[in-house]
Formats: structure tokens, C-alpha cells, sequence
């Protein structure tokens, strides 16, 4: 890899896993001289104080976007049009802004109707495909994204230099990197990680409707445990993704309820070598992505 630049000044807007994993990655590989957080609770940025996740408290966004070369929106996709709408006058001739939202062609919505074409020259829309069940600056690690995918979807008007800097900063942090159109990412995200938080959290709404949900979870094994793993995570951020990326979340949806329906019949009808030829398929199936996953 070809020698980066320090960061002099970067800037978390949501210092939670995902925006505190990103500053300690960068910390700890030497590439951040100053660390500047931006947050709803004061509780939770004193507490990313108290960590060294970051250097400072922002007072106010002007203040903050001073002097910064990156800007990381880190924030629940929900409120990324509100955020882009406070930063976009503060922010100076050649600061990058890139973000982590799991929904991509909102996003870049959200650009071109809050920042004007200069800051879109500087803007890189991302998505590092990374996280865990339980959220907020305390879960934060700097190992997090080693091995992670990360997926960058750069406006038409982005700069290559933009691109090229935000891409070396990933892979600093131990990311494989990737460039993909907008609509493709969310359309495969939908498929690989919002429908399967969706039967999660459904999933453990669907025994808590039962007539004892207690005995159903006593006895629930590893099995259920790992199924639902991903249902600890936090429902503002799913909420905002679900929404945000709703169209190609129904349609999957649909593919979903057609693959049940299919199940359905043959269990109905009592056909076990059905059975085992479907599950047979998935089981190839995930056998061969675990094989040539990173």
C-alpha cells in the first residue's frame, strides 16, 4: 500500500460502534492526529471521552467542520437528509464527508438535495458490512472491520482523489474494498442483511404471541440463539434501513413468503424427498459461500 496521509482532523457525527470502531481503527494505525464527536446524548460522549475514542466534545458544528479533512456520518440512516442539511454551510473547499448507511440510494438523495456541487465533489457515499447485536461507543473495537467488506457507491461527480483517499482509510482499517453502482448495493443488502434482521425480529415477536412464551424460550438452543442473534440490534437504526430501503425489502419479502409457500406444500403433502432435496440445496449453497467468504 502507498503511504496516506495523517487525517490532522477527523470528525464522528454518531459515535457509536460503527462511527467509535472507525476512529480507533484509524488511531491506533497512527493515521488521526485529532478526534472530534458529534452526538444526541452527552452521557454517551463523555463516555466515548472517557474510552479515547475521541478527543473532543464538539460545542458546535461550525466549530467542529473547521480545519476538518473527514467528516463521518455515522448516524442512523433516518437522519442523514437533517444532518447534511447543519453541516453543509460549515463545511470547507476540500473536507471529504463519507458515511456508513446500509441504504445507499437515499443517501446520495439526501446529497443532492442538501449539499451543493463542490461538497458533492468531496462526497463518498459508504457501507462497511460490519457490526455486532449490541450497539453504542461501548461496543466499539478497532478490529471490527478487519476482513469486513466495505462497499463504496460514489456519486457521478465524486472525485477520484475522494474516492482513492476513503478507499485507503478502509483498507487501513483492515477492510476489502469494493465500488458498486447504488441501486445494485441495496438491492443485494436488502437480500443479505435487511430481510434476514427482519425474520429476527419477527421471529421472536412470533413466540412472544404464543400461549406460553416463557416455556418456548426456556427450552429455545443454540440453534435459536444464533437465528436471532441479530434481533438485539437496535430498532432506530433498523427502522430507518427498513424504511429507507423499503422497496427492495418488500420484494424480497415476497420471495420469501413464495419460498415458504413452497415448504408449505410439501410438507402438506408428505413429501420427504422434497424435503431433503430443498435442504440439500441450501446446505450446498452455504457450504460453498462459506468456502470462498472472506
Amino acid at each position: 500500500m502507498t503511504h496516506i496521509a495523517a487525517l490532522n482532523k477527523l470528525v464522528i457525527i454518531g459515535v457509536g460502534l460503527i462511527g467509535g470502531s472507525f476512529a480507533q481503527a484509524l488511531r491506533n494505525a497512527g493515521l488521526v492526529k485529532h478526534i472530534v464527536g458529534i452526538g444526541r446524548s452527552q452521557k454517551n460522549m463523555q463516555y466515548a471521552i472517557e474510552l479515547g475514542v475521541i478527543d473532543e466534545i464538539a460545542s458546535d458544528i461550525a466549530s467542529a467542520l473547521h480545519h476538518a479533512d473527514l467528516v463521518f456520518l455515522a448516524m442512523p440512516v433516518g437522519q442523514t437528509q437533517h444532518i447534511m442539511e447543519k453541516i453543509a454551510p460549515h463545511l470547507q473547499a476540500n473536507t471529504i464527508v463519507t458515511d456508513a448507511g446500509s441504504t445507499k440510494q437515499d443517501v446520495i438523495a439526501a446529497a443532492h438535495h442538501s449539499l451543493s456541487m463542490q461538497s458533492r465533489h468531496h462526497f463518498v457515499p459508504g457501507h462497511p458490512i460490519a457490526g455486532a447485536e449490541h450497539s453504542g461507543v461501548q461496543a466499539a473495537q478497532p478490529d471490527l472491520y478487519l476482513n469486513k467488506h466495505v462497499i463504496l457507491t460514489p456519486l457521478p461527480e465524486t472525485s477520484a482523489d475522494a474516492i482513492e483517499r476513503v478507499y485507503q482509510l478502509w483498507q487501513v482499517c483492515g477492510a476489502q474494498v469494493s465500488l458498486m453502482p447504488a441501486n445494485e448495493h441495496d438491492q443485494i443488502l436488502a437480500a443479505t442483511s435487511h430481510l434476514p434482521h427482519i425474520l429476527a425480529f419477527t421471529l421472536m415477536n412470533h413466540l412472544s404471541n404464543t400461549n406460553q412464551p416463557e416455556n418456548m424460550l426456556r427450552f429455545a438452543g443454540s440453534g435459536f440463539r444464533d437465528f436471532t442473534r441479530i434481533a438485539s440490534s437496535s430498532p432506530e437504526m433498523w427502522r430507518d434501513i427498513c424504511l429507507a430501503n423499503r422497496a427492495a425489502l418488500l420484494k424480497q419479502i415476497d420471495r420469501y413468503r413464495d419460498e415458504l409457500k413452497v415448504l408449505q406444500v410439501i410438507l402438506s403433502t408428505n413429501d420427504a424427498e422434497a424435503l431433503e432435496e430443498n435442504f440439500s440445496r441450501a446446505r450446498s449453497l452455504r457450504d460453498e459461500w462459506l468456502k470462498n467468504s472472506i
